[in-house]
């Protein structure tokens, strides 16, 4: 019995190998922020220069802290979603490196799922 060491399509080939580019870094936090609309959400920047944003009803909460969330490791972004009696909520958070691209889009995916009742 043979067994192929490679599947179909992979290659083993310094081409294969080669060095990627990545995206690092905070960037620009405007990717993030710009999603939200004064008719839906509530946005407050704090003495340290957070920014707290919160659905009208408050049930979605997303913080940015430039600096670190305080009592936290680096935490830079906070994106929490309560739950209701039945279903729990969720939350997630970023590291304040994490690309606000990658933070965006994350945002993006928890409002393009939600809905009025």
């Amino acid at each position: 019995m043979t067994v192929d060491v490679d599947p179909p399509g992979f290659s083993t080939t310094a081409e294969a190998l080669k060095l990627r580019t990545w995206q690092l870094g905070p960037g620009q936090p405007r990717a993030v922020i710009n999603q939200f609309s004064d008719t839906d959400f509530t946005m407050i920047v704090d003495d340290r220069a957070d920014v707290h944003i919160s659905s009208r009803d408050g049930r979605f909460y997303l913080g940015w802290f430039p600096n670190g969330r305080p009592g936290t490791d680096r935490e830079g972004w906070k994106l929490a979603v309560t739950g209701t009696a039945r279903v729990p909520g969720y939350h997630v958070s970023f590291d304040t490196e994490t690309p606000a691209q990658i933070v965006a889009a994350a945002v993006a995916t928890v409002l393009a799922a939600s809905h009025p009742h």
